[in-house]
């Protein structure tokens, strides 16, 4: 199940007139048995304490989406704490009420948002929240999300170079990390050089 909670504080309040017994938005779900390993909630920025300590204990996803949350001046995400409770997390984009489909701006975005909090996303954080912690939250990390063997082989190859600007800062780089700090921070679709599916290749840029 997928579904959005506690996206800005116009719909808590509405959620808190429409079930007044239901002590939070999450509870709501949770009561009528909603909230579990294959539930997805989208946005939830406004959550609590104990919101987080019950996502955790029923395995459920929270999915942000930077870019629409910016976008709509809906709040921030709580990286920091998903961090230190340990729930799963994944990035969404949310074009509906959004900018972009890109998950790469996503990563920047979410960046900034997490800043904004005192904050600093990893490049490695961000890069597994828009991989592997996709696959978990869609319950298909048996299939994608990695390249361990027998894993279906969706990937994209990404160019670090894909634009002037990226080819210049890319000279002051040392580090892996730095290198994907940089391709978050400053690249954009352009930077998808190859997609591949089942290990075939289905898309090569320099074939447009």
């Amino acid at each position: 199940m997928q579904t959005h909670l506690c996206e800005n504080l116009h719909e808590i309040a509405w959620v808190r007139e429409l079930f007044p017994e239901r002590k939070s938005y999450l509870d709501v779900y949770d009561y009528y048995g909603l909230v579990g390993e294959k539930t997805l909630l989208g946005h939830s920025l406004h959550l609590d304490d104990e919101d987080f300590i019950r996502v955790k204990e029923t395995g459920a996803v929270l999915c942000p989406c930077p870019p629409s949350n910016f976008f709509l001046g809906s709040g921030l995400f709580k990286f920091a704490k998903a961090k230190e409770y340990n729930v799963k997390a994944a990035l969404g984009t949310d074009l509906g009420a959004g900018n972009t489909f890109s998950m790469v701006r996503a990563m920047d975005e979410a960046y900034k948002m997490a800043q904004l909090q005192g904050y600093s996303l990893s490049p490695f954080e961000a890069f597994y929240l828009v991989t592997l912690g996709g696959a978990r939250a869609l319950s298909l990390e048996d299939k994608i999300g990695n390249f361990e063997v027998g894993k279906e082989a969706d990937f994209i190859i990404m160019d670090l170079k894909s634009t002037p600007f990226l080819e210049f800062r890319m000279q002051f780089t040392k580090t892996l990390r730095d290198k994907l700090f940089v391709q978050m921070m400053l690249s954009d679709d352009r930077a998808i050089r190859e997609t591949y599916v089942y290990g075939a290749l289905v898309h090569n840029r320099e074939d447009r």
